[in-house]
């Protein structure tokens, strides 16, 4: 077990309640479990977030920008093997703990954090992802670091947090972004085998946020939203006072303009400290944009389709239905604006966009106006029409967590609310099925919930038919609320 004491004063909502960061690195194989563990669940469910990994300045710290950690629970035969959590060691990490670094390329992308967005698992290998220019990192199944990742040194200068795998090809597809990079965004491939087999720049507006993306059967979606890379505040961050002002202004010619070699885009990047600030903002004069590529197609058979103001983290999904293309997801009317800290300003509810590919025009609906976000499908109707999407509903109040899981039966228009009791908060679920050829709501979902009254934590089972409660595994820790978790079976 590693201890790392912490203290961190107050003043900052995202270091106070079940945001604040754990000290310890534990790993615990006598689990306690009430309920039914599914028998067929043969993995790990891992679960990736910010948890500084030193003590941080309240006035500046950004969520986004904070360490990364692992939370990981191996089940297998219907019992709970072990608890695990790890920081993911980048530079910075691995000196504050007094280890020596790991395996650290260059050219994999900025070091200042550890990846702290996304986990999962592809052709044999546990990746910690983040995005922005910043490099992932390979962990063993045991959640230790070991080292920056390229996929095999055919990808460089960063990834993404939010790639989608295709469930026929078991490809990953991903839109990958970073200040460096001009005005375009790449566009790439990874096989099965773990190497890229298709990379290219698409052109955009200018240097956009690209945290989400979809896909189809044959098209790839690009998200050109209004959340910008923004000069003033990366000049803040990385420079002396006196160095700010002639930094902006440099910034301002090359940035969404000249694409920048790698070497001197990861220089730059590396200047910014972690656990500080966030270098992306609202942008007003930026308008809103949905392109359609064909998956094989040059970057320049891209179509655009306008859209109003608004930014989207997190797509449920995305399928063709004739000659349109459905698009569902959690829609923000903005973000990082009046508070650069906090994601969430413009009231995230589930929308629809059909865009025609014919007319070109796109028509928008609401699916439903409860506070929302993290919306997950099944993984195999990923790009496919689906009937079910899950998503944590979020507090009126504060937009924060609550204990409500919300199932939208897109068929019908029908959701279902399962409030999981008092004091309870739900983060993101993700849905396994009961077996290959199952149900698209045939299985469970599974996610971390915490307990506000006995500040602890639960990995939580629910029917993903009924959403009832079908099993909780007691961790030996509170698991700090975080962003993206995954079922990885045993053998992905």
């Amino acid at each position: 077990m590693t201890t790392n004491p912490l203290h961190f004063p107050e003043g900052n909502p995202f270091l106070e309640d079940n945001l604040r960061p754990v000290a310890n690195e534990i790993t615990d194989v006598h689990l306690k479990a009430t309920g039914t563990i599914p028998a067929y669940l043969d993995g790990r469910y891992l679960r990736n977030g910010p948890n500084p990994v030193a003590e941080v300045d309240p006035e500046t710290y950004a969520w986004f920008a904070g360490d990364g950690m692992v939370h990981g629970v191996r089940l297998r035969d219907g019992q709970a093997h072990w608890y695990r959590n790890r920081y993911v060691r980048s530079t910075t990490v691995a000196h504050a703990l007094g280890e020596r670094t790991p395996r650290n390329r260059f050219r994999d992308g900025f070091r200042a954090i550890g990846a702290n967005t996304n986990v999962i698992g592809h052709a044999g290998k546990t990746l910690a992802l983040v995005e922005g220019g910043v490099a992932s990192f390979e962990m063993t199944d045991e959640l230790d670091t070991v080292g920056t990742c390229s996929f095999d040194g055919t990808l460089h200068g960063g990834y993404t947090a939010h790639p989608l795998r295709d469930p026929e090809s078991g490809e990953l597809h991903a839109i990958s972004y970073s200040f460096g990079r001009g005005n375009t965004v790449q566009y790439s491939v990874i096989g099965r085998d773990g190497r890229a087999r298709r990379n290219i720049d698409i052109e955009v507006n200018g240097s956009p946020m690209m945290h989400g993306f979809a896909l189809t059967s044959n098209y790839v979606l690009v998200f050109d939203f209004p959340v910008t890379f923004d000069q003033a505040a990366a000049a803040s961050l990385s420079m002396p006072r006196r160095l700010r002002k002639p930094a902006e202004l440099v910034l301002n010619a090359l940035i969404g303009r000249v694409h920048l070699p790698d070497p001197i885009t990861i220089a730059i990047g590396n200047l910014a400290p972690g656990n500080k600030g966030f270098p992306y903002s609202w942008d007003n004069d930026y308008p809103a944009r949905i392109g359609v590529l064909p998956r094989e197609a040059p970057a320049t058979a891209i179509r655009w389709f306008d859209i109003e103001p608004c930014y989207i983290f997190h797509q449920a999904n995305a399928y063709e239905d004739g000659d349109t293309i459905v698009l569902d997801g959690v829609r923000h009317r903005r973000v990082f604006d009046q508070n650069r800290r906090d994601p969430i300003e413009g009231d995230p509810a589930m929308h629809r966009w059909v865009l025609n590919l014919l007319t070109g025009t796109v028509h928008e609906s609401q699916i439903d106006d409860r506070l929302q976000e993290f919306p997950r499908v099944d993984e195999r109707v990923v790009g496919r029409p689906h009937r079910y999407a899950y998503a944590p509903m979020l507090s009126e109040e504060s937009e924060g967590p609550t204990g409500v899981i919300l199932k939208h039966d897109l068929h019908t228009g029908n959701t279902i609310a399962r409030d999981l009791g008092p004091g309870k908060e739900a983060a993101e679920f993700v849905f396994e099925p009961a077996s290959a050829d199952a149900a698209e709501d045939d299985g469970v979902l599974m996610g971390y919930v915490y307990d506000r009254a006995d500040d602890r934590t639960d990995l939580t089972f629910l029917d993903a038919g009924t959403l009832e409660t079908v099993g909780q595994v007691h961790l030996p820790q509170r698991v700090p609320h975080g962003f993206h978790g995954n079922w990885v079976p045993t053998g992905l």
